[in-house]
């Protein structure tokens, strides 16, 4: 992922890509030469940029953040924001005090689609909403299960979403966590219905909300967004025989796409040279974590073996 953060920073206009730093330095070597930069230490790197994205392994974002943050550099840091909650919450502050832009990089708040969605929504009252980000194994190694590494996302959209609080929620997985699905209910009764996967061998990424008079379907990878309304079920009589007939109006609005990762990296930019607000602050990536850890946990507590007769005695 650091090396798209590269990228794109390499193809933004008004912006320099000062360079990389990389724990494996030949890595670090070949990306600063793919895109015309230099690579240098952690330390070296701070003394010369403005704002930095960070795209280590999760257990070590809190370190490089910290550093980074009180070298007085604005971060972005990919999600997960951090393991630990205290130590995101110290961050920041850590930020604040230092008057540092703190993003989490949840990349789904910048797809076209989602923009969209946020208009669409606005006269609309969901009462489910179905997230699918599904796939095949992959081709590498991946510390994370899919709750961490891909449910999040939805968690996080959802969260954005539903302005109310998680009254009850249920989870189960595999047991080595590369297939698991939740249900959250919301206090003003909004279900949520989240499945990530790496096991299946179709590439998924939708999200449906259902609303009484339509259903709204947002489909990540094409970035696109249609509305299923006037559902009409009836009976057709021809030739003296009776047929059925159901019909859907289907509506799907006009999105220009972009790629996700240049709307975000252009927004924290905006955010950390021109004092504007940060799209996905520190306080949304923590709430989505708690969110996660509640999945992880209960579904965790769903792998457990039922007790034989014996041994509830």
């Amino acid at each position: 992922m650091g090396t798209n953060h590269a990228r794109v920073y390499s193809e933004l206009r008004d912006v320099e890509l000062v360079g990389v730093a990389d724990v494996d330095l030949d890595r670090a070597a070949a990306v600063a030469a793919d895109f015309g930069t230099e690579s240098f230490s952690i330390d070296e790197l701070l003394d010369h940029v403005d704002v930095v994205s960070i795209a280590v392994p999760t257990p070590y974002h809190a370190a490089v953040a910290r550093q980074c943050i009180e070298a007085g550099v604005h971060v972005l840091v990919e999600k997960p924001f951090v393991d630990d909650i205290s130590d995101g919450e110290e961050l920041a502050g850590l930020a604040t005090w230092n008057e540092v832009t703190l993003q989490i990089g949840h990349i789904e708040r910048f797809n076209p689609a989602v923009h969209a969605l946020e208009k669409i929504l606005e006269d609309v009252e969901p009462i489910a909403i179905t997230a699918n980000r599904l796939g095949p194994p992959l081709n590498r190694a991946v510390d994370d299960g899919v709750i961490m590494d891909l449910m999040i996302h939805d968690i996080d959209i959802v969260l954005s979403l539903v302005d109310a609080e998680i009254s009850s929620l249920a989870a189960t997985s595999t047991a080595d966590e590369q297939y698991a699905t939740a249900q959250l209910t919301f206090d003003n009764g909004v279900v949520g219905t989240l499945t990530a996967s790496r096991l299946t061998q179709q590439k998924t990424r939708t999200l449906d909300i259902t609303a009484r008079d339509r259903l709204i379907r947002v489909d990540y990878l094409n970035q696109s967004v249609q509305i299923f309304r006037q559902s009409r079920p009836d009976y057709l009589r021809e030739n003296g025989n009776i047929r059925y007939r159901h019909e859907v109006v289907i509506e799907q609005p006009m999105i220009e796409s972009s790629e996700p990762l240049k709307l975000e990296l252009e927004s924290f930019i905006d955010a950390a040279m021109n004092g504007k607000p940060v799209v996905v602050p520190a306080e949304d990536g923590l709430r989505a974590i708690a969110v996660a850890q509640r999945i992880k946990a209960q579904a965790h507590e769903s792998e457990r073996p039922l007790e034989t007769p014996e041994e509830r005695r």
